[in-house]
């Protein structure tokens, strides 16, 4: 069912809503429900998770090849995409305490589509945490060796201390003759 706009609740409270100016660059507070800014938010959400999830992908590749420059700055891209993230999830916290039932859409092609950009965001918080897990096990298995490989090295370097550090035998003349 199709209801007429009703003012936007979250303008009154003074969230932020960038993109939704009319044309003299004020909010647009008689025609926007509050469920057209929940549904580009729940869209920005998605773009930031596919850019997280390609970055992971991406961070496993370099953790593979042992690519630990490069690694870090795709960390250091992925830190930033997180901060957006919290700015978002931020955002979103007027409608987790919402009944989804009573909220106003304009349409239910609307709310169906806000419905499936929530279930990809899901899906792909899903992907990104699976990779997660992946890089973070690959990550122990190549600490894991490298310590074992410097246990070998220092075992080597002990043993070779060893032989350089003890007395050299003095000379001794071994008698052969025979007294009989």
């Amino acid at each position: 069912m199709v209801v007429s706009p009703r003012p936007n609740a979250f303008f009154k409270q003074g969230i932020e809503q960038d993109n939704f100016k009319d044309e003299k660059g004020l909010p647009g507070v008689d025609d926007r429900f509050d469920t057209d800014f929940l549904t580009e938010l729940i869209g920005k959400k998605l773009a930031v998770l596919q850019q997280l999830r390609d970055l992971s992908r991406r961070q496993t590749d370099l953790i593979t090849d042992g690519n630990t420059s490069r690694l870090l700055s795709v960390l250091a891209a992925k830190q930033t995409l997180l901060a957006e993230l919290q700015k978002i999830q931020k955002r979103l916290n007027p409608f987790r305490n919402q009944d989804p039932e009573t909220r106003h859409w304009r349409s239910r092609e609307d709310r169906l589509q806000c419905r499936q950009l929530s279930e990809r965001c899901e899906t792909l918080l899903g992907e990104i945490m699976l990779v997660e897990r992946q890089s973070e096990s690959e990550l122990l298995q190549r600490r894991n060796a490298a310590v074992a490989r410097l246990q070998g090295s220092h075992s080597a370097t002990r043993a070779t201390r060893a032989y350089i550090d003890s007395p050299l035998p003095t000379r001794q003349r071994l008698d052969l003759s025979s007294e009989s």
